[in-house]
C-alpha cells in the first residue's frame, strides 16, 4: 500500500475541511460542461475556453469558497483563478491532468488522454495543492486496461518525483457488445476491480464512482486501508447524490468530490443568472451535503501521521 509523504500529507489536509473529510468542488469538465450550456452540437462547439473559464470562476468564488477545495482544468481555469485573486486564500487546488474526451480503439475500448505539457511540475508552477489523473478501466478486459495503465503509472510517478500530492480517478463505461443491465450488474465489480488496479499502481488518494450499495463501499473501504477514498457524484441528481454520500461516509469514505450534482441547474452563459442560482441553489445543495459528510464521518482512529513515509 503507498503511503503519503510528508509533503502529500500535508496537501491532502488542505483538501479537507476543519473535520478532516475531503470536500471539493469540481468545475474541471469541459465536454460535459458544454452539453449542460447547449443542446446542439454546433452552439457546443462555438461555446468558448474563455467562457468556460468565466463559469469555472463563478463556481470557485460563489460556491468552492465554502468548502475546502476547487478542482479545474488547466486550459480554461488557471492561470487566472490565482492571477485574478478570484479563489480564495483558504480554499485549496487541484488541477486535472486528463484531456476531455477519449479515443477509441479498434476493439471498442476508450483511450485516455493527457492535456498536452501539463507535469507535477507545471501544476505546481500555477500554485495548485495538487493533481488529479482520471483514466477509463474496464477491469474484466485486460486488453481495454494497457494504455490507460500506463499513463497511471506515468502521471503516478512523476507526481512521486515532484513530491505532489497527485489524486488518482478512474470511470468505467458499457462496452458496445453488451446490453444496459449486462453493464449495471457489472458496475460494482468494475469499480472493485478498477480500484484494485488503481492501488497496485501506487494511488495515495483516490476519487471513485459509487460502487452501489453499502456494502460495496465497505468492502472498497477495506480494500484501500489506509488510503483515503472521497466519491464522485458523476452528475446524479442531488438527492441521490445524498444517499450515496450517506453510505459512503458511513462505511469509510473519507469524503466528496462532487461537480454536476451541485452546480448543473446552475450554470448559463449568462454570467448574473449563474451566479443567482449558484447563491439560491448551489450553495444549500452544498449545505445539506456538508451536513451529511459531518453526520457520517468518521475520521482513522490511527494518527493519520502514520500513513507518512518518511523521505
Amino acid at each position: 500500500m503507498s503511503k503519503m509523504s510528508t509533503s502529500e500529507l500535508r496537501s491532502y489536509q488542505q483538501i479537507c475541511g476543519k473535520n478532516g473529510a475531503m470536500m471539493v468542488i469540481a468545475c474541471d469538465q469541459r465536454g460535459a460542461m458544454r452539453s449542460l450550456l447547449a443542446s446542439d452540437p454546433q452552439q457546443q462547439s462555438a461555446i468558448s475556453e474563455h467562457e468556460l473559464g468565466l463559469i469555472k470562476a463563478d463556481i470557485t468564488q460563489y460556491l468552492a469558497s465554502k468548502a475546502s477545495c476547487v478542482l479545474v482544468d488547466p486550459v480554461c481555469a488557471v492561470p487566472q483563478l490565482v492571477d485574478n485573486g478570484i479563489i480564495a486564500r483558504d480554499t485549496a487546488l487541484l488541477i486535472g491532468l486528463d484531456a476531455s474526451g477519449w479515443d477509441n480503439s479498434p476493439e471498442g475500448y476508450r483511450l485516455s488522454r493527457l492535456v498536452e505539457n501539463v507535469d507535477a511540475r507545471r501544476v505546481r508552477e500555477l500554485g495548485a495543492t495538487g493533481g488529479k489523473i482520471m483514466v477509463y478501466l474496464r477491469s474484466d478486459q485486460e486488453a481495454a486496461n494497457r494504455h490507460n495503465i500506463d499513463i497511471l503509472r506515468q502521471c503516478i510517478e512523476d507526481f512521486a518525483r515532484e513530491d505532489l500530492l497527485l489524486v488518482v480517478e478512474f470511470l468505467t463505461y458499457k462496452l458496445d457488445n453488451e446490453t444496459g443491465e449486462e453493464y449495471k450488474e457489472k458496475v460494482p465489480s468494475l469499480i472493485y476491480g478498477g480500484t484494485k488496479i488503481c492501488l497496485e499502481c501506487g494511488a495515495k488518494v483516490l476519487k471513485l464512482p459509487y460502487p452501489g450499495s453499502k456494502q460495496a463501499c465497505a468492502d472498497i473501504t477495506k480494500l484501500a486501508g489506509d488510503v483515503p477514498w472521497a466519491v464522485l457524484s458523476a452528475g446524479v441528481d442531488h438527492s441521490t447524490f445524498l444517499k450515496q454520500v450517506a453510505d459512503a461516509m458511513s462505511e469509510g469514505a473519507s469524503g466528496v468530490i462532487a461537480g454536476r450534482s451541485l452546480w448543473k441547474d446552475c450554470i448559463s452563459l449568462d454570467r448574473n443568472a449563474t451566479k443567482s442560482r449558484l447563491e439560491s441553489l448551489a450553495v444549500p445543495r452544498l449545505n445539506e451535503l456538508q451536513a451529511v459528510i459531518e453526520q457520517h464521518f468518521h475520521a482513522p482512529s490511527h494518527n493519520q501521521t502514520q500513513q507518512v513515509e518518511h523521505v
